[in-house]
């Protein structure tokens, strides 16, 4: 099953509305077709993520429209081009929300872009469901935007403890990104390293895509003894800070957040990130992701002719979930939001690729976390694993 992007029916970006036809759908069923939007960076450095995000979506809704859609009506879904950016994102918010045939959100990838579209979607009531966004922040303060993965407090935590405890080292040094995702995260392993007794050595924090030469940062870490070097960040930044290191001939091993995680970090690093270390919440692997994971990789491999990363298989689940939603309350918005509020414990919650999501009182879900590690250009699990939460 090979899936052609015509299939998409409509990309919002700032010059406007592109509409294109979906095909098998004539113009009576177009027009009864339930929509839903999903704001991602598909342009910009972070293209490469939205991209997974666009795939896994994509794919839930071509499965889900091959069975007879939601009650006989087609799934279309709705692109806004947020390019990762504050500004842009608050552009593409506005218009998903204003338009009332929009009945909820997937999105956004990037924390400042949720943060900027929180009171948008709340003050226009509809639910916005982010497969990406970790800012503690997210989610708070808003009866309408949700979230399938953990926050960076206990991704930051988590960390932190792994190289404690799990790997037994004492000396770490951090690089981070200057924004509401890199900061947060930092601060959450800073928080938890001072807690159990491991030292950060430096903490240097860069800007991304501005930041080219991470070469003085690198070598700080080094000199100040680090034993391993956390990137809170993206896998551009990541790719490019492993490089400097190994440039110089640092050898000092690399763990990263879940930002850190892409199909393009073995591309632009090379070599340069073999062996390193990576948090995530998805990994196909038989005592790991399950049998479900498995087929949703080789469905995904099947269809796009590449590897499933971890944002593609939370999207796919976001976007399946919210079709149960959907199938259940109607093509609501407030419905629909009623139905995520409901789903506070493990009873109620959707079992996906990715496991049980259900809510906390703030929209928060916490999904057990798993560290991968680069092997021979391929992400594999690592041979320790994080100890259970």
């Amino acid at each position: 099953m090979r899936i052609r992007w015509a299939m998409v029916v409509v990309m919002l970006s700032s010059a406007g509305a592109l509409m294109v036809s979906t095909p098998g759908c004539g113009s009576d069923a177009e027009r009864s077709a339930i929509r839903v939007g999903l704001a991602a960076p598909l342009t910009g450095s972070g293209a490469v993520l939205g991209e997974q995000m666009r795939m896994g979506a994509g794919l839930a809704m071509v499965r889900r429209n091959a069975k007879g859609g939601i009650g006989g009506r087609p799934i279309e879904l709705v692109y806004g081009d947020d390019r990762g950016r504050e500004s842009q994102a608050a552009i593409v918010a506005e218009r998903l929300a204003q338009d009332p045939g929009i009945v909820a959100v997937i999105g956004h990838f990037n924390s400042v872009c949720s943060l900027a579209g929180k009171p948008i979607y709340g003050a226009a009531g509809v639910l916005q469901f982010s497969p990406g966004s970790t800012n503690v922040d997210v989610c708070r303060g808003s009866d309408w935007t949700f979230r399938n993965l953990y926050s960076d407090d206990y991704q930051g935590q988590a960390i932190a403890r792994y190289v404690a405890n799990t790997l037994g080292l004492q000396r770490a040094a951090v690089l981070y990104d200057n924004d509401a995702y890199g900061i947060g995260l930092k601060d959450a392993f800073a928080g938890e390293a001072e807690r159990i007794g491991l030292e950060v050595v430096s903490e240097s924090p860069y800007a991304r895509e501005v930041t080219l030469d991470f070469s003085a940062a690198v070598a700080e870490a080094d000199s100040l003894g680090a034993e391993i070097i956390f990137i809170s960040g993206l896998y551009n930044e990541a790719a490019l800070i492993a490089m400097a290191a190994r440039g110089q001939g640092i050898q000092t091993p690399f763990i990263g957040g879940d930002g850190v995680i892409s199909e393009a970090l073995v591309r632009v690093g090379g070599d340069a990130v073999e062996g390193m270390l990576i948090m995530t919440t998805f990994i196909v692997h038989p005592d790991v992701g399950g049998a479900a994971a498995q087929e949703f990789a080789e469905a995904f491999f099947e269809a796009y002719d590449r590897t499933a990363d971890t944002w593609a298989a939370l999207s796919y689940d976001a976007a399946n979930q919210l079709f149960e939603a959907i199938e259940d309350a109607g093509p609501d918005r407030k419905g629909i939001r009623d139905y995520f509020a409901r789903m506070t414990s493990p009873e109620r919650a959707y079992h996906g690729v990715t496991g049980a999501t259900y809510f906390d009182e703030n929209g928060d879900c916490l999904k057990p976390g798993y560290i991968t590690v680069v092997r021979n250009g391929e992400y594999v699990p690592a041979a320790r694993q994080l100890a259970a939460p």
